[in-house]
């Protein structure tokens, strides 16, 4: 049976958040809105919200009471599920790619400080997380759990990024955000205020072009206006340069638009770049995705 505080706290997700927009122009003439995910929540960050928001509801109606996920020592979706969990009275459980580093990081820490059991496996299994044996494992130490992929991506994933256009004020021509395991840039592509824009999803992994096939086993198939930019990575995760630091700090004292070297000064750049270089003209109706997860400026390692 669903107690009643659980019954509250899943009215309370199923309310979407009031989100800021903001309407820029940069040095090349282009009129950007923003939407600013991140201010959806202090803790659970940007489009981590919308990620979770089905994934806590399930968990709870299913009488579970922990959830358990995966990621690396830098992890946003580490960061937002701690608080996540924590909310809606789960207790989180973090299973870590690599070994344990004290002093801990700020991400792990704030996971540590919401409640949340951090557990360290070595590369090689991470790399066979989803191992029904190793599954089995973690069951015989911590007890049953409702699991949550790496990134937080998976159909109700899916399902609530698909909501986060809804928030949207008009249709627009292009819709631009940083992708990490394709969730998000699955979900806004089912919502049919987009059906007929362009989305460029700019992965921050090296090598990112992986995630369209991701996307087709996500959606069972590629969106026909989606376009995978890879070219903006800066060296890969987690990995910044100079002048992407420097990049940032110039768009917060302009703009007071703040961004992070992980995700979301990654695909800033990247739009900025592609509209100046493909000739896009300024009449073009823009969007960038502000997906949020500040708290990375406390965890980038520079190229």
């Amino acid at each position: 049976m669903i107690c009643e505080n659980s019954i509250v706290l899943t009215m309370k997700w199923l309310e979407l958040p009031e989100i800021p927009m903001q309407s820029i122009e940069v040095d090349s003439g282009h009129k950007i809105d923003v939407l600013r995910l991140d201010k959806t929540d202090d803790y659970i960050s940007g489009n981590k919200w919308f990620k979770l928001k089905y994934n806590l509801i399930e968990a709870s109606n299913l009488g579970y009471s922990q959830l358990l996920t995966f990621g690396g020592a830098y992890s946003n979706h580490i960061h937002s599920t701690a608080a996540a969990c924590k909310s809606f009275g789960l207790q989180g459980i973090a299973i870590v790619r690599g070994e344990e580093h004290l002093p801990l990081n700020p991400t792990l820490q704030f996971a540590k400080d919401c409640g949340m059991k951090v557990h360290y496996i070595n590369r090689s299994q991470y790399r066979d997380k989803y191992n029904p044996a190793l599954i089995k494992k973690f069951e015989q130490l911590f007890g049953k759990f409702y699991l949550v992929p790496e990134g937080g991506t998976n159909e109700l994933a899916v399902k609530g990024a698909s909501e986060i256009p809804d928030l949207f004020q008009k249709q627009y021509d292009v819709i631009a955000l940083a992708s990490g395991t394709g969730g998000t840039t699955a979900g806004i592509t089912i919502n049919n205020i987009c059906k007929h824009s362009k989305i460029l999803s700019f992965p921050v992994l090296k090598g990112g072009g992986f995630l369209q096939k991701d996307i087709e086993d996500l959606l069972g198939y590629v969106p026909s206006n989606l376009e995978l930019v890879t070219d903006y990575h800066f060296g890969g995760y987690a990995k910044t340069t100079t002048e992407l630091l420097e990049f940032i700090v110039d768009v917060n004292d302009e703009f007071n638009i703040p961004l992070e070297p992980i995700y979301t000064g990654k695909a800033f750049y990247g739009l900025l770049d592609y509209l100046k270089t493909k000739g896009i003209d300024e009449e073009t109706s823009v969007l960038y995705l502000h997906t949020g997860g500040l708290q990375g400026n406390n965890e980038v390692i520079l190229s």
